[in-house]
């Protein structure tokens, strides 16, 4: 048995030693993101980018396939100042090995290339890296070119088991750029600001239609001066938006209808959870509209139909009319629980709960007196189902300097009421910190109304928030087709004759070593026992 012990030590570390590092940077065997071979990359290799002084000008594509085990993943390393390593994209650069379609449209490009061939890239991890400016030209494999105007830090064409991690996307038409081929995307601790078009409102600092995705721990600024987009406009199914602080837009969320068949196919389509998040409207500041739930492409039968959103802090400096929620339709129900929703402004009859239609259901909220159920000509119905506060102030610690902790006298504490039963796995352990990451929070029962309770850990930058995507459903996205529906991922896609890519390479990896190693381990094992 010994023996067979160390020929499996053995073969094992030469399975591991096929993971690779590549390392670039200033005083590192690589001078550019260029020299990498990105087309060759395989599960368990690792690339390095370090922080320098001039940003890197450069852009290029992952296609390539990880395993669960052994993801392939791309990192920043901080300078000694914690500066991140800076990536542009204007007059950046792509390896002439490399060969992928829609370049015009990101800086960072997964999925969808000639040349590594042509796959359906899964287990990638991009992670502290910040991507900037894609716009104006570029050099790609047909030289001189022009970004489009929806062009993304990150774009994302196709993908599975995907995560974006602490990364910066700023001064692009969309930070982030999802499209619906992609399925079991992790987007938590990224900062994503100042992107959109000025007098556009079609571009948003991010614009996601997945087959499940989790957001979490992200700060989302506000958008480019002048730039009409929402923050977070999401088409997906499977949605989970918790513990993020989201900061302007036209509307802080927009979620809307998906234009996949197999997305919306997904049982998980059906329910979007929206919980623990700050959520601030700044004065004057686009759509008097918190949140919009349903679908915008006038095929109400497509439409989302249960939103759930409980534990969210949202404030609103508008002196004008404030509008909490929009529903598309009469078909559209929104659970609304144990949420603090604060208008700043003196009084509280600028507050409207919903604008017309849809059923808005909701308790164990705080709001200030003299709120309405609508603005307008109620179409729909407000519930009242129990338990909503009214009062002049919630009790948070600082509310000019933001600190939406609660005071040790805040009515908020100990007021919140159970969520609906389809939200009630989901418990609300953790909380966002301005502007750091995370902190584990207390579980009471009653709990405390809003995204604040007590700390019970230490503030972290990578937590631990538990299971991605609740009510996930089926994970197959489906065939579809590349760059089809809303959000439009482009027109430049596969089928045009210098696109030949097919649609082999499914990235053998660790697969054909390790099934080899199971099976000489077997034999040796077995010819060990007869012994």
């Amino acid at each position: 048995m010994h023996r067979f012990r160390w020929v499996f030590f053995v073969l094992l570390q030469s399975l591991v030693a096929q993971a690779a590092e590549y390392r670039v940077g200033p005083g590192q065997p690589l001078a550019s993101i260029g020299a990498v071979p990105w087309e060759s990359l395989q599960p368990g290799d690792t690339v390095f980018i370090h922080a320098r002084p001039t940003p890197y000008a450069e852009k290029w594509v992952l296609g390539v396939r990880g395993t669960a085990s052994a993801p392939i993943t791309v990192r920043g390393v901080r300078d000694a100042a914690g500066n991140l390593p800076v990536i542009v994209g204007e007059n950046a650069t792509t390896r002439s090995q490399l060969n992928f379609w829609s370049e015009q449209r990101g800086i960072l490009k997964i999925g969808g290339s000639n040349t590594p061939a042509d796959t359906m890239p899964a287990y990638l991890v991009v992670e502290d890296l910040h991507l900037r400016r894609a716009r104006g030209a570029f050099t790609g494999r047909s030289g001189a070119s022009t970004y489009s105007d929806n062009a993304a830090a990150i774009f994302i064409e196709k993908g599975e088991h995907l995560t974006i991690r602490g990364c910066v996307l700023e001064d692009s038409g969309n930070g982030l750029f999802v499209a619906n081929e992609t399925s079991d995307l992790l987007v938590e601790r990224n900062h994503i600001l100042g992107n959109g078009n000025i007098d556009s409102i079609y571009e948003h600092n991010a614009y996601t239609e997945s087959l499940g995705i989790t957001y979490q721990f992200n700060r989302f600024g506000p958008l480019c001066s002048g730039c009409l987009g929402n923050n977070l406009k999401d088409r997906s199914a499977g949605t989970v938006i918790r513990y993020n602080w989201i900061e302007g837009g036209n509307r802080q969320l927009d979620l809307v209808e998906s234009d996949s068949v197999a997305v919306r196919a997904a049982p998980s389509y059906a329910r979007t959870f929206v919980y623990g998040n700050v959520l601030l409207e700044p004065a004057g500041a686009g759509n008097r509209q918190i949140i919009h739930f349903g679908g915008d492409n006038g095929t109400t039968a497509d439409y989302r139909s249960q939103l759930y959103l409980f534990h969210n802090t949202i404030v609103s400096s508008r002196t004008d009319r404030t509008t909490l929620l929009r529903l598309s339709t009469n078909a559209q129900t929104a659970h609304v629980t144990s949420n603090v929703v604060l208008v700043a402004a003196v009084g509280g009859n600028t507050l409207s709960l919903t604008d017309e239609a849809g059923t808005l259901r909701h308790g164990g909220n705080w709001y200030k007196p003299g709120y309405v159920s609508t603005f307008g000509t109620l179409t729909g119905s407000v519930v009242d189902t129990g338990g909503n506060l009214t009062g002049t102030t919630p009790g948070f610690v600082n509310l000019d300097g933001q600190d939406f902790h609660l005071a040790s006298g805040s009515p908020l504490r100990g007021a919140a009421v159970a969520p609906p039963s389809e939200a009630a796995s989901l418990t609300v352990d953790w909380q966002y910190v301005k502007h750091v990451a995370a902190e584990a929070r207390t579980v009471t029962s009653p709990g405390h109304i809003g995204a604040y309770g007590d700390s019970s850990g230490p503030v972290t930058g990578t937590p631990d928030a538990g299971p991605g995507t609740p009510d996930s459903g089926t994970p197959d996205a489906g065939p579809g087709t590349p760059d089809a529906g809303a959000p439009d991922s482009g027109t430049d896609s596969p089928g045009k004759s210098d696109d030949d890519g097919g649609c082999g390479a499914t990235g053998s990896g660790f697969a054909g070593p390790l099934g080899l190693l199971a099976l000489a381990a077997l034999a040796l094992r077995r010819k060990w026992v007869r012994e």
